[in-house]
Protein backbone atom coordinates (compact mmCIF):
# COMPACT_ATOMS: atom_id res chain seq x y z
CA UNK A 1 0.00 0.00 0.00
CA UNK A 2 2.82 2.34 0.91
CA UNK A 3 4.57 1.66 -2.40
CA UNK A 4 1.32 2.42 -4.27
CA UNK A 5 1.01 5.79 -2.56
CA UNK A 6 4.62 6.64 -3.42
CA UNK A 7 4.01 5.66 -7.04
CA UNK A 8 0.86 7.80 -7.26
CA UNK A 9 2.70 10.78 -5.78
CA UNK A 10 5.53 10.32 -8.27
CA UNK A 11 3.06 10.21 -11.19
CA UNK A 12 1.31 13.31 -9.89
CA UNK A 13 4.66 15.14 -9.58
CA UNK A 14 5.65 14.26 -13.13
CA UNK A 15 2.24 15.28 -14.48
CA UNK A 16 2.33 18.60 -12.67
CA UNK A 17 5.81 19.26 -14.01
CA UNK A 18 4.63 18.60 -17.56
CA UNK A 19 1.65 20.93 -17.07
CA UNK A 20 3.75 24.04 -16.39
CA UNK A 21 2.05 27.36 -17.21
CA UNK A 22 3.56 30.33 -19.03
CA UNK A 23 2.84 33.99 -19.60
CA UNK A 24 0.70 36.35 -17.51
CA UNK A 25 -2.31 34.00 -17.75
CA UNK A 26 -0.28 30.91 -16.81
CA UNK A 27 -1.37 28.99 -19.91
CA UNK A 28 0.02 25.65 -20.98
CA UNK A 29 2.02 25.19 -24.15
CA UNK A 30 -0.43 23.92 -26.77
CA UNK A 31 -3.53 25.00 -24.81
CA UNK A 32 -6.48 26.05 -26.98
CA UNK A 33 -8.35 29.22 -26.01
CA UNK A 34 -11.06 31.56 -27.27
CA UNK A 35 -10.04 35.15 -27.98
CA UNK A 36 -11.92 38.36 -28.77
CA UNK A 37 -10.31 40.41 -31.56
CA UNK A 38 -11.14 44.14 -31.70
CA UNK A 39 -12.45 45.97 -34.77
CA UNK A 40 -9.83 48.75 -34.48
CA UNK A 41 -6.96 46.98 -36.26
CA UNK A 42 -3.61 48.65 -35.60
CA UNK A 43 -5.01 51.28 -33.21
CA UNK A 44 -4.15 52.19 -29.64
CA UNK A 45 -7.26 50.22 -28.57
CA UNK A 46 -6.49 47.09 -30.61
CA UNK A 47 -6.47 44.90 -27.49
CA UNK A 48 -6.72 41.13 -27.58
CA UNK A 49 -8.96 39.64 -24.89
CA UNK A 50 -9.22 36.08 -23.59
CA UNK A 51 -12.73 34.71 -23.23
CA UNK A 52 -14.84 34.16 -21.26
CA UNK A 53 -12.97 36.22 -18.64
CA UNK A 54 -12.62 39.28 -20.93
CA UNK A 55 -9.10 39.82 -19.62
CA UNK A 56 -6.13 41.00 -21.65
CA UNK A 57 -4.62 38.02 -23.43
CA UNK A 58 -1.07 39.09 -22.61
CA UNK A 59 0.52 37.97 -25.89
CA UNK A 60 0.35 38.69 -29.61
CA UNK A 61 -1.71 36.81 -32.20
CA UNK A 62 -0.02 35.25 -35.26
CA UNK A 63 -1.34 34.01 -38.62
CA UNK A 64 -4.77 35.71 -38.57
CA UNK A 65 -4.38 36.75 -42.21
CA UNK A 66 -8.11 36.98 -42.96
CA UNK A 67 -8.71 39.66 -40.33
CA UNK A 68 -10.48 42.78 -41.61
CA UNK A 69 -10.73 46.16 -39.85
CA UNK A 70 -14.25 47.08 -38.80
CA UNK A 71 -15.16 43.61 -37.56
CA UNK A 72 -15.06 42.06 -34.10
CA UNK A 73 -14.11 38.40 -34.09
CA UNK A 74 -14.40 35.52 -31.66
CA UNK A 75 -11.69 33.08 -32.63
CA UNK A 76 -10.10 29.82 -31.54
CA UNK A 77 -6.32 29.98 -31.05
CA UNK A 78 -3.58 27.86 -29.55
CA UNK A 79 -1.05 29.19 -27.04
CA UNK A 80 2.62 28.51 -27.79
CA UNK A 81 5.66 28.79 -25.54
CA UNK A 82 9.12 29.00 -27.10
CA UNK A 83 11.95 28.06 -24.77
CA UNK A 84 14.59 29.77 -26.94
CA UNK A 85 12.88 32.57 -28.92
CA UNK A 86 14.78 34.99 -31.19
CA UNK A 87 16.42 37.86 -29.34
CA UNK A 88 13.78 40.38 -30.47
CA UNK A 89 10.73 38.12 -29.96
CA UNK A 90 8.54 37.11 -27.04
CA UNK A 91 8.76 33.59 -25.67
CA UNK A 92 5.00 33.08 -25.98
CA UNK A 93 2.25 33.90 -28.49
CA UNK A 94 -1.12 32.76 -29.82
CA UNK A 95 -1.52 31.04 -33.19
CA UNK A 96 -4.83 31.55 -35.02
CA UNK A 97 -6.86 28.40 -35.66
CA UNK A 98 -10.35 29.39 -36.87
CA UNK A 99 -13.13 31.98 -36.67
CA UNK A 100 -16.04 31.23 -34.34
CA UNK A 101 -18.02 34.39 -35.15
CA UNK A 102 -17.59 37.69 -37.00
CA UNK A 103 -19.64 40.83 -36.29
CA UNK A 104 -19.53 44.17 -38.12
CA UNK A 105 -19.01 47.25 -35.98
CA UNK A 106 -22.02 49.55 -36.35
CA UNK A 107 -20.83 52.60 -34.43
CA UNK A 108 -19.04 55.77 -35.52
CA UNK A 109 -16.68 56.37 -32.60
CA UNK A 110 -13.24 57.65 -33.56
CA UNK A 111 -9.99 56.03 -32.41
CA UNK A 112 -6.29 56.85 -32.53
CA UNK A 113 -3.43 55.31 -34.49
CA UNK A 114 0.25 55.99 -33.84
CA UNK A 115 2.09 56.54 -37.12
CA UNK A 116 5.53 56.30 -35.54
CA UNK A 117 6.46 53.13 -33.68
CA UNK A 118 9.82 51.96 -32.38
CA UNK A 119 11.25 48.50 -32.90
CA UNK A 120 14.19 46.81 -31.17
CA UNK A 121 16.44 46.56 -33.03
CA UNK A 122 15.67 49.14 -35.68
CA UNK A 123 14.48 52.31 -33.98
CA UNK A 124 11.49 54.51 -34.91
CA UNK A 125 9.55 53.72 -38.10
CA UNK A 126 6.89 55.77 -39.90
CA UNK A 127 3.90 53.53 -40.64
CA UNK A 128 2.77 55.07 -43.92
CA UNK A 129 3.07 54.07 -47.56
CA UNK A 130 1.84 55.55 -50.82
CA UNK A 131 0.71 53.91 -54.05
CA UNK A 132 -0.15 56.36 -56.81
CA UNK A 133 -2.24 59.03 -55.10
CA UNK A 134 -3.42 56.77 -52.29
CA UNK A 135 -1.98 56.50 -48.79
CA UNK A 136 -1.85 53.23 -46.88
CA UNK A 137 -1.44 52.52 -43.19
CA UNK A 138 -0.77 48.87 -43.97
CA UNK A 139 -1.17 46.50 -46.88
CA UNK A 140 -4.78 45.99 -45.80
CA UNK A 141 -5.84 49.49 -44.78
CA UNK A 142 -6.02 52.63 -46.93
CA UNK A 143 -6.06 56.10 -45.42
CA UNK A 144 -8.74 58.37 -46.90
CA UNK A 145 -8.88 62.03 -45.87
CA UNK A 146 -11.59 64.15 -44.32
CA UNK A 147 -10.21 67.44 -45.71
CA UNK A 148 -7.34 69.00 -47.63
CA UNK A 149 -5.43 69.81 -44.43
CA UNK A 150 -5.22 66.12 -43.56
CA UNK A 151 -4.24 65.33 -47.15
CA UNK A 152 -1.38 67.83 -47.03
CA UNK A 153 -0.23 66.48 -43.67
CA UNK A 154 -0.15 62.90 -44.99
CA UNK A 155 1.93 64.05 -47.95
CA UNK A 156 4.38 65.78 -45.60
CA UNK A 157 4.66 62.62 -43.51
CA UNK A 158 5.17 60.51 -46.63
CA UNK A 159 7.99 62.75 -47.89
CA UNK A 160 9.74 62.43 -44.56
CA UNK A 161 9.23 58.66 -44.57
CA UNK A 162 10.88 58.49 -48.00
CA UNK A 163 13.87 60.50 -46.72
CA UNK A 164 14.26 58.31 -43.63
CA UNK A 165 14.13 55.10 -45.70
CA UNK A 166 16.59 56.43 -48.26
CA UNK A 167 19.09 57.45 -45.56
CA UNK A 168 18.66 54.61 -43.07
CA UNK A 169 22.38 53.76 -43.21
CA UNK A 170 23.22 57.18 -41.79
CA UNK A 171 20.73 56.72 -38.96
CA UNK A 172 18.33 59.45 -40.08
CA UNK A 173 15.29 59.69 -37.80
CA UNK A 174 11.75 60.99 -38.42
CA UNK A 175 11.41 64.75 -37.92
CA UNK A 176 8.74 64.15 -35.26
CA UNK A 177 8.83 62.15 -32.03
CA UNK A 178 5.22 61.05 -32.47
CA UNK A 179 2.36 61.33 -34.94
CA UNK A 180 -1.21 60.54 -33.88
CA UNK A 181 -3.96 60.07 -36.46
CA UNK A 182 -7.58 60.18 -35.32
CA UNK A 183 -9.70 58.01 -37.60
CA UNK A 184 -13.05 56.32 -38.10
CA UNK A 185 -14.02 53.40 -40.30
CA UNK A 186 -14.63 54.90 -43.75
CA UNK A 187 -18.32 54.19 -44.49
CA UNK A 188 -17.62 54.37 -48.23
CA UNK A 189 -14.90 51.69 -48.03
CA UNK A 190 -15.84 49.81 -44.89
CA UNK A 191 -13.39 47.09 -43.97
CA UNK A 192 -10.82 48.50 -46.41
CA UNK A 193 -10.07 52.06 -45.27
CA UNK A 194 -9.83 54.43 -42.31
CA UNK A 195 -11.07 58.00 -42.78
CA UNK A 196 -8.46 60.28 -41.20
CA UNK A 197 -10.17 63.18 -39.40
CA UNK A 198 -7.14 64.90 -37.90
CA UNK A 199 -3.42 64.45 -37.31
CA UNK A 200 -1.39 65.66 -34.32
CA UNK A 201 2.42 65.99 -34.33
CA UNK A 202 4.82 65.89 -31.39
CA UNK A 203 8.21 67.46 -32.10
Amino acid sequence: MKNLIVLLLAICFISCKKEAGYGPLNLKDGQQVELLVDHRLGSDKDILLKLPENEQAGASLADFEQREPGYTYRIKAVFHYEKNPPADASSYYYEFLNVISKEQYKGSESFDIQLIVSYVPGGPVIRLNKQGNDYYFSNKIQFTVANTTVGNQLEEIWKNAEDVRANWKTGQLPKWKAIKATVIHDPQQFGKAYLVQKIEFTL
